[in-house]
């Protein structure tokens, strides 16, 4: 798969969907415990895929590579330039970090052996990898309002085995999401979905980019008259105070080599 006009080097076109994705995507508080725990004592880390820079350490020493210009743009004032290039060719020798992270990227990648062959090449210590099992995305509400979404993302994630055998290895650890989840990814809304009406809030969701417009609109139709009509909260109503739910998000900690 080539490049984007921006660089983009996976399946969405970030230079289309990118623009505003930092309102609605900020670092969650407990993922990112979560995240800089794995890492362990580790003083430099290579984040790949790193976009606007969630989950980034602060106290580490970052080398970050993110081939869409337009999420280069988005990083902080705080955060290290990022690189412009891929997964699959990162230009650094053998063993040059003391740990690497990739968090919800590796969806994404034109080639996901060679990406995730590079990360272990490169890196002395622990490979941390945040994303999600495809096989618990029909947990969420969403699937019965707009399946083409869920379906999508089930066919983009790929299996948390293939992540851990690429990597050579690892132990998969379910992260809880909490209820006010400041990361704007789907399931991040499980107690709030009014937030999803929003269209800013999918589009900071790649799969909706890949779901047709009448989808949305038959989405943003039938939630709405649920909500407004108490059905949702017949049956989904309980979430609106769950603290957590145990949804597709996991963490993928490969070992020191």
């Amino acid at each position: 798969m080539g490049r984007l006009a921006d660089g983009s080097a996976g399946d969405a076109d970030y230079g289309r969907i990118g623009d505003g994705y930092t309102a609605y995507r900020q670092p969650e508080a407990e993922i990112e415990g979560a995240v800089r725990r794995a890492l362990g004592d580790a003083r430099t880390v290579l984040n790949v895929g790193a976009g606007a820079g969630s989950y980034e350490p602060r106290d580490l020493e970052v080398t970050a590579v993110e081939p869409s210009a337009q999420m280069r743009a988005q990083r902080p004032p705080d955060r290290v330039a990022a690189i412009d290039g891929i997964a699959e060719e990162l230009p650094f020798a053998d063993d040059t970090f003391d740990a690497a992270m990739a968090t919800f990227t590796v969806h994404q990648w034109s080639n996901l052996e060679a990406g995730l062959a590079e990360m272990r090449r490169v890196t002395r210590g622990p490979v941390v990898v945040l994303t999600c099992d495809p096989t618990l995305l029909q947990k969420f509400w969403l699937y019965e309002y707009a399946p083409e979404a869920i379906e999508t993302e089930a066919r983009r994630y790929p299996a948390v085995d293939v992540i851990t055998s690429g990597l050579g290895g690892g132990q998969v650890i379910a992260l809880p999401i909490p209820l006010n989840c400041s990361d704007g990814f789907g399931e991040a809304y499980y107690g709030r979905p009014e937030r999803l009406l929003d269209p800013g809030a999918r589009k900071a969701n790649s799969a909706w980019s890949f779901v047709a417009p009448e989808v949305h609109e038959r989405f943003e139709a039938t939630l709405g008259r649920d909500l407004a009509d108490g059905t949702w909260d017949a049956a989904h109503g309980h979430l609106r105070t769950q603290s957590h739910f145990d949804g597709s998000l996991v963490l993928i900690v490969s070992s020191a080599k």
